[in-house]
């Protein structure tokens, strides 16, 4: 049943006139003629007496007008329920993260704390995933994302170092060049989608040797990279956020600083659209402001 011609009928009921009705709903005398006409064609009744002078309801459509209200009245309310839900962020948030704890976890407690009708429904993995196809909400990556399809934003940059405990040094010594770590015990990364290990970009000057990283230990997650090195087991290739806690207690160390260059940056990604929906402008808001950010590494713009 059309809610318009419902709302012209009402108006017209309760003004007892075609007029007056027509001049509340914005339409025309004849327009709100028309419209009752049809209202009665679709009910199978006659809801007015017409006359030159005055329009009197029926009886039919004295019973009609009790039910037309509460059919208006609800929906108001469905209109206004809608309108609070798109006003109001909440719902379950499905989102994608690389399998690394910090800097991500930490801020997502504080954004369910501050947001607890929002439900978190969180797949860790180093996959390349389909956003669109996958049905995320978000997505947060790292590296450059080319896909037409999703709109991004820059969340921060990091830095990548080598690292090792003071226990290990103090047994094999420290590298003084790339070419030393041949001989150093390499906690290496293997990347699952592709099972090739991460590659230690460090720069060579002309006179240095080529050299090969020992694969005495490979793993596939920051956290078990992150264990090893402060177990004395090796030294380790990890993001400035991943080792910053260890470095701060002394419990890490850096090596070969003057040799590594690697700049890397997060992106939190969303398909695109006109409508964003509040659950999600929320997210990517707190998200760019805390991730990073929030310990001075660098901010995000829109892009």
């Amino acid at each position: 049943m059309d809610s318009v011609a419902v709302n012209i009928f009402i108006q017209a009921a309760e003004s007892r006139s075609f007029i007056a009705a027509g001049r509340a709903v914005g339409i025309s005398s004849s327009g709100v003629g028309k419209s009752v006409t049809r209202l009665e064609q679709s009910l199978g009744v006659r809801l007015f007496h017409r006359s030159t002078r005055s329009v009197t309801l029926t009886a039919e459509g004295e019973m009609f007008l009790e039910r037309a209200r509460r059919i208006m009245a609800e929906i108001e309310a469905a209109r206004s329920e809608l309108f609070q839900t798109a006003a109001t962020p909440k719902g379950r948030l499905r989102i994608g993260l690389p399998m690394v704890g910090d800097p991500f976890l930490p801020v997502l407690a504080d954004f369910q704390r501050e947001y607890p009708a929002i439900g978190l429904d969180l797949e860790f993995d180093n996959r390349r995933v389909d956003v669109i196809e996958e049905g995320f909400d978000v997505v947060i990556r790292s590296g450059e994302i080319e896909d037409s399809r999703l709109t991004s934003r820059h969340l921060g940059k990091f830095r990548m170092m080598l690292v090792g405990s003071p226990e290990y040094f103090s047994r094999f010594g420290r590298p003084q060049y790339p070419r030393d770590l041949s001989s150093h015990a390499c906690i290496q990364f293997r990347i699952s989608s592709s099972g090739k290990l991460q590659n230690w970009k460090l720069r060579r000057y002309a006179d240095d040797a080529e050299y090969h990283l020992s694969t005495k230990m490979t793993c596939n997650t920051n956290e078990a990279r992150l264990y090893f090195a402060l177990e004395g087991l090796g030294i380790a290739y990890l993001s400035e956020f991943s080792a910053r806690e260890a470095l701060d207690s002394g419990k890490l160390e850096t090596v070969l600083d003057d040799f590594i260059d690697e700049e890397n940056n997060f992106r939190i990604l969303w398909p695109s659209g006109r409508h964003i929906s509040p659950k999600v402008r929320v997210f990517i808001d707190f998200m760019s402001s805390y991730v990073l950010t929030k310990r001075g590494n660098g901010g995000g713009d829109q892009v």
